[in-house]
């Protein structure tokens, strides 16, 4: 039987599909997968990073390395991941500098949207507002009233500029309309310390670093960042609550460079809620503070927007800049 031209056309088609569609349909077996974390090693993002690149790795079967790719608060790391083959083979742990970075730096090389296939939202770590145990304030609804009154005479700690601990000061600022000092430091922990000799009233540290100074009675807590209580701290009312429209965590999740194919967001979608209803992901998790999410990447994609909306409007009418 002769062997047709379309025959001969169809079968080279079929040898000549692309390495890209092939890794595609079996992906990720047998590759090496990196996540890229924008930051140094040790940080929450880091290290979350790697409790999922572990879970992840064994429930594919497949080699996952982190790559530190840390400057310019952040800006590296996401430029790179933003230009990377779209194959599957590189995914960036995104953090909130992706939605505040645009507005702290004059000019950033990467678009937080257009760039990148937002997947899944791993996890939240809620702030908390912390003070002296000698402290008059109670409540985020007491420092509100006293700033209120006494413009320019309360003082709040952050870890630095830009910062979710930062700038949940400012937009308590802003929402409260009140004069409040911002006093910097070059990370949470000389804050705390200042913040413990009562150099400075209160701080919206991560509960990661503060509830330990909280439970030693070196602190005390009057609140929590998001809206929700946290299953951590259940005692503790939201700064909402007294505040309405406050809500600040730390959070962390799963971005593709934008082109990479669908099937590919689909699972590494997929995989990050299997990896987080793992028990020994959770137990790790817990000890951080984490609270575990596994969003959908519509449900992400739209977190990130709004997350950008929110820090836009903040660093804008603070005249916030990290340069």
């Amino acid at each position: 039987m002769p062997i047709s031209r379309r025959t001969i056309i169809a079968a080279a088609a079929g040898l000549a599909v692309p390495g890209a569609a092939r890794a595609q349909s079996g992906w990720p077996q047998g590759r090496t997968i990196k996540i890229i974390v924008p930051f140094p090693p040790g940080g929450a993002t880091d290290v979350i990073a790697r409790i999922m690149g572990d879970r992840l790795g064994r429930l594919w079967g497949a080699s996952v390395i982190i790559d530190n790719k840390a400057g310019a608060g952040g800006n590296i790391g996401n430029e790179v991941a933003g230009r990377a083959e779209p194959n599957g083979d590189t995914i960036l742990m995104t953090s909130p500098g992706m939605a505040t970075n645009p507005f702290l730096y004059k000019k950033i090389n990467y678009d937080p949207i257009a760039d990148f296939t937002h997947v899944s939202l791993v996890a939240l770590v809620p702030n908390i507002l912390v003070m002296h145990p000698a402290s008059p304030f109670n409540s985020a609804g007491e420092i509100a009233a006293f700033a209120k009154a006494n413009p320019g005479k309360l003082t709040y700690a952050s870890s630095g500029v830009g910062t979710t601990i930062h700038l949940a000061g400012e937009l308590f600022k802003l929402l409260t309309a009140t004069d409040i000092l911002h006093v910097p430091y070059r990370g949470s922990s000389p804050a705390l310390q200042d913040l413990i000799g009562q150099r400075t009233d209160f701080m919206f540290d991560n509960i990661s670093s503060a509830l330990p100074q909280v439970r030693a009675g070196a602190l005390k807590a009057a609140g929590i960042t998001t809206l929700k209580r946290s299953p951590y701290v259940p005692d503790l009312p939201p700064v909402a609550d007294a505040v309405p429209g406050f809500d600040v965590s730390s959070w962390f999740g799963f971005s593709l460079p934008r082109k990479t194919p669908g099937a590919i967001a689909a699972k590494l979608e997929a995989d990050t809620k299997t990896a987080l209803a793992d028990s020994e992901v959770k137990k790790k998790l817990e000890g951080l503070g984490a609270e575990p999410v596994g969003s959908t990447a519509a449900e992400f994609t739209a977190f990130v927007q709004k997350e950008t909306d929110v820090w836009g409007r903040v660093i804008r009418e603070g005249k916030i800049s990290a340069e």
